[in-house]
């Protein structure tokens, strides 16, 4: 995660660590190229969000909502995330908890058609750097 602020890397790195059982399904396929050899990390800074699981290459985030996923107002800050993600250029799938631990085949399936589609699309403009980039003469 070059490039990333501290407090940004710890956070990433705690989400990482304090994944649901849901995500640790998921992960359990996605990591290590281990669905169709396209490379997935998890837990990506994405502006002020972080991105559940990021194919870079096709540029698609899938999110994982659990039950704090499912009042109104929950619903509209989904909503406002996805239209951020989206503005950046990114491709966003949600699943429920409750699909990737009982319908887990169909939400693979479901992501494999994602990134099918946008490898059909032609290429993917570059998405922008997920965290701020080094100031000038700065190691990267």
């Amino acid at each position: 995660m070059r490039g990333l602020r501290i407090p940004e890397t710890r956070r990433a790195r705690g989400l990482r660590q304090s994944q649901t059982p849901a995500e640790a399904r998921l992960w359990s396929k996605l990591r290590n190229r281990g669905l169709a050899g396209h490379k997935f990390v998890r837990q990506e800074p994405i502006g002020p969000y972080f991105a559940d699981f990021l194919c870079r290459e096709r540029a698609l985030i899938v999110e994982v909502d659990g039950a704090t996923h499912s009042t109104e107002e929950e619903l509209a800050q989904d909503a406002r995330r996805s239209r951020f993600l989206e503005e950046k250029g990114y491709t966003v799938l949600r699943a429920l908890n409750t699909e990737v631990m009982n319908e887990l085949d169909g939400v693979l399936e479901t992501i494999f058609l994602a990134l099918e589609k946008r490898a059909a699309a032609g290429p993917i403009p570059q998405a922008p750097h997920p965290g701020p980039l080094p100031a000038s003469g700065e190691r990267e």
